[in-house]
């Protein structure tokens, strides 16, 4: 019989819009359980970190991101319905004839024609019929990723709420990397994915190896006198995720697939792994996969983390660990080879403003959109619509799983 569709699981969405130079960026999310506290510091203490980082660009200058809650919370909690955010550009007022909403402008607006390689530019513009790049410079724009690291603090918040930390440092930016597998990062870890991002806070460039940094800095300083951009690798972890979450019987239902959908969806992110996917990719067997022990006081323990906290698409209740790789921005001081759309004729790219590395900023990012993500396995898995139904069934799940593993 036919009739209409009703979504049984709940599950955390959002969705975002706006310009890079329109009024404001707004998003609204929707299916957070009702009863988690939300402060506003929680919210504009994540878009400030997402403003940082050595190698910024003028834009940063400008701005000083809060987002105004507009529904879905009251008295500092939430109630179930959607939450919508609202982020003011204080660059608008430059932009106001340029990118003036309704109203066709009195005086000519200069029409953008010259692609820049790299960019969505190109594509962005046949895709949409548009006689003018600027519409897709708007939306394409790092600029929308404030929305989504707000929207992504609500399920951070969730999760925190339940013992699930999110936190990421930055292992590489152009020819300056740290060491593989700094076993730093398995101390950190023991007291939460967060403390490993807020050590990394501490640098400009959020590395944890100071000769990496002083590295780093050098190499974003040269790049930039010579106009040209760089970019780097990303490592996120997740803490407290039980095993269990996600499932393998259907490719949609796939924890680690959802995992990097999410990190891909990041503007410039062209590649991303669970772990040192990779590196074991040319290793055998026996020096890839994680071997079980039981003990009478720790009950399953596991020596190495090199599946990177995910086996069979489910968490294996590890530190889960993503690694992201951000190509150098496309604007660039410097221009490419390119031509003009509407001549046909060779031209070099034009320059928008930009940063010369935006590394730092990507990896607070990342911890926002794959927030969502691990929220949502978790409802799937517990299912509840208020906080305090939703850690309860968490806590026995978790006592269930640790006497599974005790004689």
């Amino acid at each position: 019989m036919a009739g209409p569709f009703f979504l049984l699981t709940a599950m955390i969405r959002y969705f975002t819009a706006g310009e890079s130079h329109g009024p404001a960026l707004t998003t609204i999310v929707e299916g957070m359980p009702a009863g988690v506290t939300v402060t506003q510091h929680d919210i504009d203490a994540q878009l400030a970190r997402r403003q940082q980082g050595y190698g910024r660009g003028g834009r940063m200058k400008i701005e000083t991101d809060r987002a105004e809650v507009l529904s879905g919370i009251r008295f500092g909690k939430t109630i179930g319905s959607p939450v919508s955010l609202i982020i003011r550009n204080r660059d608008w007022k430059n932009w106001t004839t340029a990118m003036a909403v309704m109203e066709m402008p009195s005086e000519e607006i200069q029409k953008i024609s010259i692609p820049r390689p790299g960019h969505a530019d190109l594509a962005g513009r046949i895709k949409y019929g548009f006689d003018d790049i600027r519409p897709v410079i708007e939306r394409s724009s790092a600029r929308e990723t404030a929305a989504r690291v707000a929207a992504g603090t609500l399920a951070r918040i969730f999760l925190k709420s339940l013992g699930i930390e999110i936190g990421s440092y930055v292992s590489a930016i152009g020819p300056a990397a740290e060491p593989p597998l700094n076993p730093v990062v398995e101390e950190i870890l023991a007291d939460g994915a967060e403390s490993l991002a807020l050590l990394a806070d501490r640098s400009p460039v959020r590395m944890l190896d100071r000769k990496a940094e002083t590295s780093a800095i050098a190499a974003i300083d040269e790049i930039k006198k010579q106009g040209d951009t760089l970019g780097g690798i990303i490592e996120v972890f997740i803490t407290g995720v039980p095993m269990g979450l996600g499932s393998y019987v259907q490719h949609d239902r796939r924890l680690d697939a959802a995992l990097v959908s999410a990190l891909m969806s990041i503007q410039a992110i062209k590649g991303a792994e669970i772990g040192h996917a990779f590196d074991n990719a040319g290793k055998p067997g026996s020096l890839v996969h994680d071997e079980f022990y039981l003990s009478s006081t720790a009950g399953l323990e596991r020596k190495t983390n090199r599946a990177g906290g995910l086996e069979g698409s489910m968490s294996s209740g590890q530190a889960i660990h993503l690694r992201a790789a951000m190509k150098p921005i496309s604007s660039l001081v410097s221009p490419l080879h390119s031509f003009d759309m509407h001549t046909l004729q060779p031209m070099l790219s034009r320059f928008e403003r930009s940063d010369t590395c935006a590394v730092p900023a990507a990896g607070v990012v990342a911890e926002a959109v794959i927030a969502p993500v691990i929220a949502n396995a978790l409802l799937e898995k517990l299912g509840g619509d208020h906080l305090e139904e939703i850690a309860s069934r968490l806590e026995r799940y978790r006592r269930d799983l640790r006497g599974m593993f005790q004689a």
